[in-house]
């Protein structure tokens, strides 16, 4: 792989598509973000997905294409079935990069997971150290990474972690000592679906008492409908501040995280954050089942930390506290009561940067043999 162009990397979601420029310090240049096609056809979406990459990319080959990609996917073969895209089930989707961008390597992963790998190595648990793959740098055994931009967490670091988003869907992504772990189908850290209420709402999975069927953002504010929530007229402006406390200012920020009508997880959060009970009891519901989840995965992976990110961490102490409180409440174990919970670092940008990654420090990210 070419050590001086940048990686092109994409980041592929129900609402939206983007791609961007990567250098191999993690930095991003000519982000462009366009609304995904509602009810396009295969040929339609990837349309829209080639325009974009004409816009970022334009004739200038880039040093190898990583994407990430709502699921399911055959990995790493590269063939998704987004579940909010229905237009592209079983769509070859790494073949049809492969072919616009012969000769160079592309990679293709769960945008969740690749959301995990960017808090991983540029954002709340960074741990600087050299960052750049032995097969791109060419030998070099040079210093520290300078790119990217730690805007958040804790700079301790962590071999050690899960990141999540929460957002209209629950995923995540599970490092351990420094790599990302795959799993037999790349599925590993697929965090939304540990039970956390057996008898609970029914989730998409088919199955029922998920985290993601209790968390996510439509669900929760279904949740709250139900219990008498009548949303606010009132405007989001300082949703990221004054909802956003206990830091969420450096969290994934709600312009990656739409939805249609006015009983959204981000009104939601907003009506918590102006006193509304039920709306403060829908929080304090989400908070329970994340910490729930966390100290099960915390005992299960002997993890250190866990990033947190999507529209609705945009709530805050509203969602932490709750979360810490059921955290510690069942995490006993001594080497499980380490673990700390802090927000994603990284915002919007995540996806790129954990899609580039997959490449860029492909020793830590990648384990199939094949590009």
């Amino acid at each position: 792989m070419n050590d001086q162009k940048p990686v092109l990397a994409i980041d592929i979601g129900g609402t939206k598509f983007a791609a961007g420029l990567v250098d191999r310090t993690g930095g991003l240049t000519a982000a462009v973000r366009v609304p995904t096609p509602p009810g396009g056809n295969a040929e339609a979406l990837w349309k829209t997905l080639s325009d974009l990459l004409d816009e970022v990319a334009g004739d200038n080959g880039p040093a190898g294409v990583g994407v990430g990609c709502g699921g399911p996917m055959a990995w790493p073969e590269g063939v998704v079935s987004p579940l909010n895209m229905p237009g592209w089930h079983g769509f070859p989707l790494r073949e049809r990069l492969a072919e616009r961008y012969p000769g160079v390597p592309v990679r293709i992963h769960n945008d969740a997971v690749c959301v995990a790998v960017a808090e991983h190595w540029q954002g709340a648990g960074r741990s600087g150290g050299d960052t750049r793959d032995d097969s791109i740098r060419g030998g070099n055994t040079g210093g520290g990474n300078t790119g990217g931009g730690n805007t958040g967490g804790d700079s301790r670091g962590a071999d050690n972690m899960i990141g999540m988003v929460v957002s209209t869907g629950v995923g995540g992504g599970l490092i351990l000592n420094g790599r990302l772990i795959d799993g037999g189908t790349g599925n590993a850290g697929h965090i939304g679906h540990i039970i956390v209420e057996p008898d609970g709402p029914e989730c998409g999975c088919g199955g029922r008492g998920c985290l993601e069927a209790v968390a996510r953002g439509p669900a929760l504010a279904a949740w709250a409908v139900s219990q008498g929530w009548q949303p606010s007229a009132t405007p989001y402006a300082g949703t990221t501040g004054t909802v956003g406390t206990a830091g969420m200012e450096g969290a994934a920020g709600a312009a990656g995280y739409e939805e249609a009508g006015q009983a959204t997880g981000r009104r939601l959060a907003a009506d918590a954050a102006a006193g509304d009970a039920v709306a403060l009891a829908a929080m304090r519901r989400a908070g329970r089942a994340l910490g729930l989840a966390i100290a099960s995965a915390t005992h299960l992976c002997d993890i250190d930390l866990v990033t947190i990110g999507g529209g609705l961490s945009q709530a805050g102490r509203l969602l932490f506290d709750p979360l810490e409180e059921t955290l510690r409440a069942h995490a006993r174990m001594g080497f499980a009561r380490r673990v700390r919970v802090v927000p994603a670092a990284l915002g919007q940008d995540a996806g790129l940067i954990g899609a580039a990654a997959l490449l860029l420090v492909g020793h830590r990210y990648w384990s199939p043999t094949t590009n």
